[in-house]
């Protein structure tokens, strides 16, 4: 009688450090699965920020031609001129994206008011060179915002993954960190005159 006794007593053993070892493997797969998906999206995010970086150098490399466009029919304009030209350097030298994010903000604002000197001049609104470098610069503009939108979608997915239960766990274990959205402030929304009801 004992030695059948030990045998069903084995089998129930062994079915039990079967179910334990196949929730184990589970675990692992789902483990390395969210994982190699936090590492993906991880080079996604880099890679749409890269995105953003060629777009701002291309920005970067027209507002020294545009400057002296302007330069050249309103000398006296001086400070706005340094305005530019400072807020160009900061933007150059960010590191961050929260310090880009900031440096970008303050370079739309002076573009904004070297357009506005612009609008002063008309010979200038009518010169072909400064036709073309303001049409050059809105298509940045468009393809900054274009890459923008797509590196903050990869953000927010990221992000999501880190933050949610139970691939929280995986993301802490391995020191994932949150990446940073990146906001353009939008100059004609923020100069727009604002309604107030009494």
């Amino acid at each position: 009688m004992a030695p059948i006794f030990d045998l069903h007593f084995n089998n129930h053993h062994m079915i039990a450090i079967a179910i334990l070892v196949a929730l184990v493997v589970l675990v692992a797969f789902y483990a390395i699965g969210i994982y190699n998906r936090l590492v993906k999206l991880k080079n996604l995010v880099a890679e749409a920020w890269s995105g953003i970086d060629v777009q701002l150098k291309k920005r970067y490399d027209l507002i020294p031609n545009l400057v002296e466009t302007v330069k050249g029919y309103a000398t006296h304009e001086k400070e706005t001129f340094e305005n530019v030209t400072r807020a160009r350097a900061a933007a150059q030298q960010a590191t961050t994206v929260e310090g880009q994010q900031a440096a970008e903000n303050a370079l739309k604002g002076s573009l904004v008011n070297l357009m506005a000197v612009a609008e002063r001049y008309p010979d200038l609104k009518a010169n072909a060179n400064f036709l073309d470098l303001q049409q050059k610069l809105a298509e940045v503009e468009g393809d900054i915002e274009k890459s923008r939108r797509y590196y903050n979608g990869t953000v927010r997915e990221q992000n999501t993954l880190i933050e949610t239960f139970p691939s929280n766990i995986v993301a802490n274990s391995f020191g994932f960190a949150k990446s940073a959205f990146f906001e353009l402030e939008d100059q004609a929304e923020k100069q727009a005159p604002s309604v107030k009801f009494a």
